[in-house]
């Protein structure tokens, strides 16, 4: 990160040669591998050139990030707070399968947009038939009791059985409880104009809804699973705009969800079709919504780069990943919110190495405090 005192086209010139990006959105950003060199421009990952959005980042801008670079390193006891990772970045141990741990269940099905009421064929860009559903069941739960769920967004963890895995670690350590996991696929497409943006960048409860009254249904019939309806139990998780909608889940139906994990949240103005009551789309959350109102019984860890996306841009087009995720963590902090914050630096969009080895700790420390309720 570049110093306040150097010119601002100084900074900006190293910024551009520099900077770099993870998988912009999609699924399953937690196979480990490393990032193409140069940024994506934000809200358009099929473009991987420099630019500057809106104008280059002003003095203003880059002092704002640069004293991310100054926070303490996250340790494995570290609690509520900001911390920053940084390199070099290795896999977790919890990602590799032990022969003396129990191995959870999995199972796969298939939704198809043209039997949902909330999600029907849309004929928005990159609109899919059906999505799929990968369900977790871990080895000790037992058939009938309500399980604590984790819904995870973009189906982030499926490949490679990779959340299955950590979790089947993690439960096995009593680091977090027998968690049942969901990881669901979105309608297809990315950016504004897509399936996937209006499902998971519209600043509303429909989404939540449509979990709710279709998805959440299902996979209790196909897998014979039962859901605690205490919303301390339940977690919801994505990484950008699947880390968006995570927290307009628990934001808009905090009786349902608690627990909120994000990679690269796309806190930023990225809605469309726009909201007049929203105008800002998710920069509204920092910007308005939680400073503006009552804290809500949300326990969030969230987590940006320092290369992320928007992050040679100015702040002012709303679409500097780095800078909303920081104002976002400010502004719970301020409310009094239970939250972690973590500065991966030389890190991209859901950085698959920062997401490899931090995982793990997220989910353990998201899971503090949770008591089996009902």
């Amino acid at each position: 990160m570049m110093k306040k005192q150097r010119s601002p086209s100084l900074a900006l010139a190293v910024l551009c040669l520099v900077s770099a990006a993870g998988p912009a959105f999609g699924a399953d950003p937690v196979s480990t591998g490393t990032a193409p060199a140069a940024p994506a421009p934000s809200g358009n990952s099929a473009a991987a050139v420099v630019h500057f959005r809106g104008g280059p980042a002003t003095p203003g801008d880059l002092a704002e990030m640069a004293k991310l670079s100054l926070l303490p390193v996250l340790a494995a006891d570290s609690g509520e707070g900001d911390y920053l990772v940084k390199p070099p970045y290795s896999p977790a141990p919890e990602q590799t399968p032990q022969p003396d741990v129990p191995k959870g269940r999995v199972v796969q099905f298939a939704m198809k947009a043209a039997d949902s009421k909330f999600y029907p064929n849309t004929g928005l860009r990159g609109t899919l038939p059906a999505r799929s559903v990968t369900v977790y069941i871990p080895s000790q739960y037992v058939p009938g009791a309500p399980a604590p769920l984790l819904l995870v967004h973009d189906a982030m963890g499926a490949r490679n059985n990779q959340l299955p895995t950590i979790l089947d670690n993690l439960i096995a350590a009593h680091r977090v409880p027998a968690i049942v996991a969901v990881m669901v696929s979105h309608g297809g497409g990315d950016g504004r104009g897509s399936e996937r943006g209006l499902e998971y960048d519209t600043v509303s409860g429909k989404y939540a809804d449509f979990i709710e009254a279709e998805v959440l249904p299902r996979v209790a019939k196909e897998c014979n699973v039962t859901f605690t309806t205490d919303p301390d139990g339940r977690a919801t998780m994505g990484g950008s705009s699947g880390g968006a909608v995570a927290f307009t889940m628990a934001w808009f139906h905090p009786e349902l969800y608690h627990r909120v994990l994000t990679y690269s949240g796309t806190y930023t103005n990225n809605q469309s079709p726009e909201n007049p009551a929203f105008l800002h789309g998710a920069w509204e959350y920092h910007e308005h919504l939680v400073p503006q109102s009552d804290a809500k019984p949300i326990r969030i860890w969230m987590e940006v780069g320092q290369n992320d996306n928007g992050s040679i841009n100015t702040a002012a087009d709303l679409h500097n990943w780095v800078i909303a995720n920081e104002r976002m963590a400010g502004v719970l902090k301020a409310k009094g919110y239970h939250y972690q914050f973590v500065y991966a630096v030389s890190a991209g969009h859901v950085d698959r190495r920062v997401v490899a080895q931090t995982w793990p700790h997220a989910l353990e420390w998201l899971w503090q405090g949770y008591t089996p309720g009902k």
